[in-house]
């Protein structure tokens, strides 16, 4: 059922794409858009989860670079049953995190210095669960392609209302059309998104509580993200709102109209969620805990590893990762 969900999504945002096409060239412009909705989707399979890991120019780390990151992430994909992932670092005071791939044996994670630097060790092991858990699902694939998907329908609308798709005598609605398009087209693309990300997240939470074995730990992140998220403001999301879905905590800062439609489910209510798994864990189901302050995984970070970064600035400056 999962499968069949994102097939219907992903095939609605490919008739959303041609149908922006349509309004503003007519049949003509469907049929170029179907062409490029194709190989937008056979580009995004393949590239859509280098493109995102550089549009935040995350930079890879591995055991000689951030150990104690690396090796906590090394034993929650033991923990889940899964291929060690790449690892990411992403130089943002913002705290969050996210995952992408295509399938877990081409899977990335990504933590931002924000979020390593603020957050303690059992709270990071919690979020790195979390993204551990999309991974495990299959939602990686359909959230990056999605992403992808969605900015290039928003490049479309305004390419059609700035370059003279209101001019073209196939366009049903002439320069009106244009307009509604360039307007309505980014809307429902974030409409899909938001359809693909709420259900997902309540899952991976659930999931990553029982992978982590503490879904408090999860809980207690979520709440210091969603506080800092909004004060602290993520430049390369909000130049990229189409990517908004996939960290665990919406990154824009909500002053833009990106921000209308939310991808995430009310924090307070995946934060209530947690606390029903962790009543149910106490019973003894679940992966048992993981041990936070275990063998390398003392810490989520090496001392010195992580640049520290103030929350009120960009911090410009390159780890020893760079």
């Amino acid at each position: 059922m999962n499968y069949l969900k994102t097939a219907i999504l992903l095939a609605g945002m490919t008739a959303l794409f041609m149908a922006v096409g349509a309004m503003i060239g007519g049949q003509q412009g469907m049929m170029i858009a179907l062409i490029v909705a194709a190989a937008t989707n056979l580009f995004a399979y393949w590239n859509s989860d280098r493109m995102v890991l550089s549009m935040y120019n995350a930079q890879q780390v591995d055991d000689a670079t951030a150990p104690d990151f690396v090796g906590m992430i090394r034993d929650l994909s033991q923990r889940a049953g899964l291929p060690m992932p790449r690892v990411y670092v992403i130089e943002n005071p913002q705290p969050n995190a996210f995952a992408t791939g295509r399938n877990p044996e081409n899977a990335a994670v990504a933590a931002t210095t924000g979020l390593l630097n603020t957050l303690s060790p059992e709270e990071v092991a919690g979020v790195m669960a979390h993204e551990l858990a999309h991974i495990k699902n299959r939602d990686t694939l359909t959230m990056t392609v999605t992403a992808t998907i969605a900015g290039a329908i928003s490049m479309l609308a305004n390419f059609g209302l700035f370059f003279g798709g209101g001019r073209n005598n196939n366009s049903p609605l002439g320069g009106i059309g244009a307009i509604l398009v360039a307007v309505l087209a980014p809307l429902a693309a974030m409409v899909v998104q938001m359809a693909i990300s709420r259900s997902r997240e309540y899952e991976a939470d659930r999931l990553g509580g029982q992978i982590v074995g503490q879904p408090l730990w999860l809980a207690s992140a979520l709440n210091r993200i969603a506080g800092a998220a909004h004060q602290i403001e993520n430049y390369d999301a909000e130049r990229n709102p189409a990517t908004a879905h996939m960290f665990i905590i919406n990154p824009l800062s909500g002053a833009r109209m990106d921000n209308l439609f939310s991808t995430h489910p009310a924090t307070e209510n995946r934060i209530a969620a947690l606390h029903r798994l962790d009543t149910e864990l106490r019973d003894g189901a679940g992966f048992g805990t993981f041990s936070a302050q275990a063998g390398r995984a003392a810490s989520p970070f090496a001392r010195g590893s992580v640049p520290p970064t103030r929350p009120s600035q960009r911090d410009n400056r390159r780890g020893p990762w760079g």
